[in-house]
């Protein structure tokens, strides 16, 4: 979910020691206290004096109750005990006793930056415990990582660490969560880069918005530096999902004009955006550029401009693009199969259905599931099912003589 947003941490720069300086409350958790301040005032007599064990400490404030930690008792499903029981086993008792609170969590119970500020305030975790944490919290998949890190990072993150974790609300679609801590980072004086605004476009076409995955690109644009192919593919798929391919398929060329190459899962979308749509000459212009570029074709993409042939109802270049795959060596799936006899049945070309499968069986290729199931429904559709299982017996019969003995 978040395998590269948060995927090295080692850059971090949380504050532990001038942290009674915070001078803003953060945009989005809406946080009354920083939990990288110095503490007031909590008894220490609640706590144990081994560091990782709790039992039932509290954290006052003003004589106020703000928190109240409590040892992870037998109480929890077994799914969050099997979790659990997977901590690493050399990990520190501090960093344990917080991933069992984080893993344990619950937003109706406990606020998450008071748990965290509690856990700073008793345990005075140093820079190398938060990013084994945070590096936990990854590895276990854990969805509270991004906030985790934000709230870590609240009062002294560079443009690296806001960087990693917009791409990460991103990566997850988390829109709001990715405008708040963008938001963030300029008022704290940082100068969006061409990273982060990418991962706001893929993050806007994901969502739908074209609107504001153009404006961003165009931000992108003024820059001043060279695009990149994850900038291109990331307003080129924001067209796709917006029902424009041409659109991207011109920016394609731009790049080609540029020497730079878009990534095989642009091109594969983009034929994918044709071949659904019908649209045969789209989808083989892409098909023709896939092959330009360096990408071998695979059964899948053969697969995709036979389909766009059968939907355009041109089943004799959907048969003919078959027949090229073959020729070049590649396998032809059960998917492949059906499609061009799907684009026979759209013409009710029964008589050349029949005469590519006799093709196929004298090649000794089975039929499988799917076409059989295609081509079941369409001669039951015609009331010709015993018809056509006698031509095929007979046929089957004539070659078995014909065979040599």
């Amino acid at each position: 979910m978040v395998s590269t947003a948060c995927a090295n941490f080692t850059s971090l720069q949380p504050n532990y020691t001038s942290i009674n300086k915070v001078s803003r409350t953060h945009q989005f958790f809406q946080l009354k206290t920083s939990i990288l301040q110095k503490p007031t005032i909590y008894n220490s007599q609640k706590l144990i004096s081994q560091v990782g064990i709790l039992d039932n400490a509290e954290i006052r404030e003003d004589e106020r109750v703000k928190f109240r930690w409590v040892e992870i008792g037998n109480e929890i499903s077994e799914e969050k005990k099997e979790t659990i029981s997977q901590l690493p086993a050399k990990m520190t008792r501090r960093c344990k006793a917080v991933l069992k609170q984080i893993i344990c969590f619950s937003s109706e119970k406990i606020c998450l930056s008071d748990l965290l500020g509690a856990w700073v305030k008793i345990m005075k975790p140093r820079r190398a415990d938060w990013l084994t944490v945070l590096k936990e919290l990854k590895r276990i998949d854990n969805p509270l990582l991004l906030q985790v890190a934000e709230l870590a990072l609240l009062d002294e993150a560079n443009v690296q660490d806001y960087t990693k974790i917009v791409r990460g609300y991103a990566k997850q679609n988390r829109v709001q969560d990715a405008e708040s801590t963008l938001l963030e980072m300029k008022t704290s004086g940082f100068i969006c880069d061409q990273v982060i605004l990418t991962a706001m476009v893929d993050m806007y076409g994901k969502a739908g918005n074209l609107k504001l995955a153009e404006e961003t690109f165009e931000h992108i644009m003024l820059l001043g530096q060279p695009l990149d192919k994850r900038s291109y593919g990331s307003i080129i798929m924001a067209y796709i999902r917006a029902g424009m391919p041409d659109r991207g398929e011109i920016l394609i060329r731009e790049m080609e004009a540029q020497e730079i190459n878009a990534g095989s899962e642009v091109f594969k979308a983009l034929l994918r955006a044709y071949s659904m749509a019908g649209d045969s000459e789209g989808a083989q212009r892409v098909f023709d550029a896939i092959q330009l570029s360096g990408i071998p074709p695979d059964a899948k993409i053969c697969g995709l401009l036979i389909n766009a042939y059968a939907l355009a109802g041109q089943s004799q270049r959907a048969r003919s693009a078959f027949e090229n795959m073959r020729a070049v060596g590649i396998q032809p799936t059960d998917k492949c199969v059906a499609l061009v006899l799907a684009a026979y049945e759209r013409e009710n070309n029964l008589n050349k259905a029949l005469g590519f499968l006799i093709s196929l069986e004298k090649d000794g290729y089975m039929v499988g599931k799917e076409a059989s199931e295609l081509l079941f429904a369409w001669f039951k559709r015609l009331g010709v099912v015993q018809e056509v299982e006698m031509i095929l017996r007979q046929y089957a019969s004539e070659e078995n003589q014909q065979a040599p003995s």
